[in-house]
């Protein structure tokens, strides 16, 4: 064998194992688990099965009924891909599945032809019409799988539902069940994991037990807290986790084969800038808010107002905190980088002159 393919080969099973690395990287950061490899029993769908849970209809008794939402791989990495591609604006699209006692089952998603703002997106009848179609094209191909829930896009300011949102997820409910999920395509590049909420609205009439908060601190930018707050209690969040199917493994075995070296050169840093620019000048605005609430309190004397600035600062500390952390991440990524890659084209380049 020359040096030349023997340069090659250790080249290429170099490639093998960053690829591999990669991609068991990603699945442990989201955790990703593989379901029964010879069966794969949560693609099968049971028409009697579904048409038995809609008779019963528990989620009406119970309005937390609803606890928990498995998402295939592939259809996460659909709605993430197509979160990604709308940029700033909102894009929006289905997840078919079905039910499975207190589980959503999310086994693929598909997107809507739906115009977008940075605040909002508008489903017209044009988009009603493509979901019809669509579902009717599945089951004439053997998938039976109903929409069980939509997703749309919450570029840079996280993982909740608007007002808007509210509004859509109880209009939908209709047809219950349904779920609405929420991904963030800017955090989730730069915290290196999928940024992604999943929630139920509560009945109209329906009030929900006091202190019922979700534990999981969100950063919200100023010009969205007003919104995020007033509609807070009229939603919950479930508990999301991952799946794969062995046809799934395979497809994202070949997509990481294909993608694996642009995976491997981009940084959250560089690809990211609009984003982490704009949390920057958000946190000092909040901080400049902050140093006003402590200054006012101070002044007026009262001791009402420790609690409130002792809030505003713990809140801007936070902040501080998650935007250094996935800064501190992204650097120390392309220290890791050039540390393993420096110099590993003069060394090929040497063995295949050798």
């Amino acid at each position: 064998m020359s040096a030349t393919q023997k340069a090659w080969g250790k080249r290429c099973l170099c490639s093998d194992s960053k690829s591999s690395d990669l991609r068991n990287s990603t699945e442990i950061e989201n955790a990703i688990k593989l379901v029964d490899p010879y069966r794969d029993a949560l693609y099968s769908y049971d028409p009697e099965e579904q048409k038995a849970i809609q008779n019963e209809q528990p989620w009406r008794k119970d309005p937390h009924h609803f606890k928990n939402v498995r998402i295939s791989a592939v259809a996460l990495l659909k709605m993430v891909m197509h979160a990604r591609s709308g940029g700033s604006l909102e894009v929006m699209g289905l997840m078919q599945g079905k039910i499975s006692g207190d589980t959503f089952i999310v086994t693929d998603a598909f997107r809507l032809p739906v115009e977008g703002t940075e605040t909002r997106v508008n489903a017209s009848d044009e988009a009603n019409e493509y979901v019809i179609q669509y579902l009717q094209s599945c089951r004439e191909n053997g998938r039976a799988d109903n929409a069980v829930g939509w997703y749309h896009s919450h570029p840079g300011y996280g993982c909740w539902l608007s007002g808007i949102d509210v509004a859509t997820q109880m209009a939908q409910q209709f047809q219950d069940p349904f779920l609405a999920v929420v991904i963030d395509p800017d955090r989730t590049i730069s915290a290196g994991k999928v940024e992604i909420g999943a929630f139920r609205t509560y009945p109209k009439d329906y009030k929900p037990p006091n202190g019922q908060e979700d534990d999981d601190y969100q950063t919200i930018p100023l010009a969205k807290i007003e919104d995020f707050g007033a509609h807070a209690s009229q939603y919950y969040s479930l508990e999301i986790s991952h799946y794969k199917s062995t046809l799934d493994a395979h497809l994202l075995e070949l997509l990481w084969n294909k993608y694996w070296v642009s995976t491997l050169s981009q940084s959250p840093l560089f690809t990211n800038r609009e984003y982490s620019s704009k949390q920057m000048l958000d946190l000092s605005q909040k901080i400049r808010n902050a140093e006003k609430s402590v200054q006012s309190s101070s002044r007026g004397g009262h001791m009402g107002g420790r609690g409130s600035k002792d809030s505003h600062m713990e809140k801007v500390v936070r902040d501080s905190n998650k935007i250094a952390g996935e800064e501190i991440t992204g650097l120390m990524a392309g220290e890791i980088k050039a540390k393993l890659f420096e110099g590993v084209g003069a060394a090929a380049r040497s063995e295949t002159a050798a």
